[in-house]
């Protein structure tokens, strides 16, 4: 498990994909973060963070559409199934190789709440938990793309699939105040709005947390099934 790790991590840092997903998503992150701070005078990451999300919806599936895709277009899904190592170890390998790239890309933002400190005083146990809501919104992201890149060995189909699913997540946390009383609550529930929302208050709710939790273990075992199917086929 641990050499199909770094061969993984090996693998992002090997070509020019990471860099320039890292660069290009900082950079965007930068002016979302500097364009309240200098235009209205607002340090505050909330802005940041409402932007971020969606952010997060493009760029973590571009992170782990290649995860098993590549595997099966190069041909080498066929050598790692005859490895010494089971289908949940390479999985679990696999993801958490993702989430150490998606850490590294959300930790070269922490220079925003480290500017806010020279410039103010900051509530640290909301930006603590805006970004443990942001990490566990890569989490659950991540593993939709880890299961979509299951489904085919085009990357680019398991791009637009992890994001369409990613992006309806985060479309029904924005919309489910228009919708009627009786089903905002229970369709607001399913969005990552409101759950990264109360995070960011420095709000620890176990209901979001189980929702994050839910959402990442769900799609993991989705992707470990079509493994293992595809595995057990003749």
């Amino acid at each position: 498990m641990t050499a199909v790790f770094w061969k993984e991590l090996r693998a992002y840092f090997d070509t020019p994909a990471a860099y320039v997903v890292s660069v290009v998503m900082l950079l965007i992150a930068g002016y979302l973060f500097a364009q309240p701070l200098f235009l209205v005078n607002q340090a505050s990451l909330s802005g940041f963070v409402d932007n971020a999300q969606l952010l997060l919806v493009f760029f973590v599936p571009a992170v782990a559409m290649r995860l098993y895709a590549e595997e099966r277009r190069s041909g080498t899904i066929e050598i790692l199934s005859t490895l010494p190592v089971g289908d949940l170890e390479v999985l679990s390998a696999k993801y958490l190789a993702a989430m150490s790239l998606l850490t590294f890309m959300l930790a070269g933002t922490c220079f925003y709440p480290a500017t806010l400190g020279l410039l103010g005083r900051p509530d640290w146990g909301a930006v603590a938990g805006a970004y443990a809501g942001l990490w566990l919104d890569c989490a659950a992201l991540a593993a939709i793309g880890l299961w979509a890149s299951t489904l085919t060995r085009n990357q680019i189909v398991a791009f637009i699939t992890a994001f369409l699913i990613g992006f309806a997540l985060f479309l029904v946390g924005k919309i489910n105040i228009l919708l009627p009383p009786a089903f905002a609550p229970a369709l607001g529930f399913l969005g990552f709005d409101a759950h990264i929302e109360t995070l960011s208050r420095g709000v620890a709710d176990t209901r979001d947390l189980a929702y994050f939790a839910s959402l990442t273990g769900f799609f993991l075992y989705l992707a470990y099934l079509r493994i293992s199917l595809r595995r057990s086929a003749p």
